[in-house]
């Protein structure tokens, strides 16, 4: 169990039988009365934002969550299937579940699977990752790392902004926690 004192951004709780992710809270001690806590929750399974308010002191649910390691093997319509490293069984997860993540997910990547009563629900990225760049504008005599940005699709079909330098066939490290451009990649 939770107490609203321990909140703090990125907590997972349970409500109703459900997984949420604590997004943002704020703790409120009104001149009169008892304090509560305003927060902002994401549900893990279905990505729906949520704003509660609980009592200061309040108890909530630690929810039964567990992580394993999975590799990626590919997308079958809506679904991105996974397979455990260890039992190899496969399990599908909704394209919506993934939110972001599903942009950086390249064939055979191993990630982090979030399973909440034994259904897989979300899936953790390695913090970075390295892609190729599919597609971008052509770089120019002059143009210098800290000369500006240009957007650059990847070759897992995300776009993102890269330094003008930077041409097609190149591979670049990404921070998949912000979707932004860290470093070319050291081949």
């Amino acid at each position: 169990m939770f107490q609203t004192s321990q909140f703090r951004n990125g907590l997972k709780i349970e409500i109703d039988g459900h997984p949420w992710l604590i997004v943002e809270f704020q703790h409120i001690t009104p001149g009169k009365g008892t304090g509560f806590v305003r927060t902002k929750l994401k549900n893990m399974r279905t990505g729906q934002v949520l704003e509660k308010t609980f009592k200061s002191g309040e108890k909530v649910k630690k929810p039964d969550l567990m992580s394993t390691a999975m590799q990626f093997l590919y997308k079958s319509g809506d679904n991105y299937v996974f397979m455990n490293t260890s039992s190899y069984e496969q399990t599908e997860i909704p394209e919506k579940a993934l939110g972001d993540s599903k942009l950086f997910l390249k064939d055979g990547m191993e990630c982090e699977v979030l399973l909440h009563n034994d259904e897989a629900i979300n899936i953790e990225l390695p913090m970075f990752v390295e892609l190729e760049i599919t597609q971008t504008d052509p770089g120019f005599k002059g143009d210098t790392a800290s000369g500006g940005n240009k957007p650059a699709t990847l070759e897992t079909g995300a776009v993102i902004k890269v330094p003008l330098y930077l041409t097609e066939g190149e591979r670049v490290k990404i921070d998949t926690r912000t979707g932004e451009f860290v470093e070319r990649a050291k081949s």
